[in-house]
């Protein structure tokens, strides 16, 4: 696959892929997530990646679904509606699959703002450093929507339950210190220093044996037990519930029109 919405570059053992729609935040279009998708199972199956970095181009990290695009493109409404129908089908959305499934280390570089998606994003990677200027927010429930498995399964286990459902109820924004201070990310770097942390970290794990590296990350997923089709289902059967809902859509349009959206509770 040619990618046009990441880049994707394999060095010394350290895989990095960069998402790379800097003028809209990154946020992620459908074919974004089939392009990230196609990049997880590319370095999964290549034995010369042994660490995968995931960052974003510009000044964020990714912003999340792109609303607009969703929205508001009538050329494509066909095409996304049912593009839509198969993401909130009662399974993991497949490129969650792809994260939770993955057997090598993974490390989010947070550049910038990560929100929705773009935290869940961030959530499901193993391991997280911010720049000084990343933010960080689960904005589902301002669009009257629930997060991914990043959301609902992997944040309670890096925060606790009491923080996590405190960032879940109220789609509040934190930044990098915050962050920092809850345990959601494990340093916080000035904004240059970034990528050269990261790849230090990477290169400190990619020196290490493979075969014992991954049966590590296999022995951790087989101590929390969780069972993603499970979670998937469940996400699947919330989200075709909510997409239909006043509230969603009042949502989405608030945001649109950059205001204060008005709920009803239908």
């Amino acid at each position: 696959m040619e990618y046009q919405d990441i880049v994707y570059r394999l060095d010394r053992h350290v895989a990095t892929i960069t998402l790379n729609r800097p003028d809209a935040m990154n946020a992620l279009t459908m074919n974004s997530y089939a392009e990230l998708e196609d990049a997880l199972k590319r370095t999964d199956q290549d034995r010369e990646a042994r660490v995968l970095i995931i960052t974003g181009r510009g000044r964020a990290f990714c912003s999340g679904d792109d609303v607009k695009q969703v929205m508001t493109d009538p050329e494509t409404s066909r095409e996304r509606a049912e593009k839509w129908k198969v993401r909130i089908k009662p399974a993991p959305t497949p490129l969650a699959e792809a994260l939770l499934h993955f057997s090598k280390p993974t490390i989010a570089a947070v550049n910038g703002p990560a929100v929705g998606w773009g935290m869940d994003l961030a959530l499901m990677c193993d391991i997280r450093i911010a720049s000084e200027r990343a933010r960080f927010g689960e904005i589902f429930v301002k669009r009257g929507l629930i997060p991914d498995i990043g959301g609902f399964y992997c944040l309670p286990l890096i925060v606790g339950l009491s923080k996590a459902y405190e960032l879940l109820y109220t789609g509040d924004i934190i930044d990098a210190r915050e962050a920092m201070r809850i345990g959601l990310v494990s340093k916080v770097v000035p904004h240059d220093e970034l990528e050269p942390a990261a790849m230090d970290l990477a290169a400190r794990i990619a020196g290490n044996p493979p075969l014992a590296v991954r049966m590590v990350k296999e022995a951790v997923r087989k101590g929390l037990d969780y069972n993603v089709a499970a979670l998937g289902e469940y996400h699947g059967y919330a989200l075709s519930l909510l997409f239909q809902t006043e509230d969603h859509k009042e949502g989405a349009r608030a945001f649109l029109e950059k205001r204060e959206p008005l709920f009803k509770g239908e």
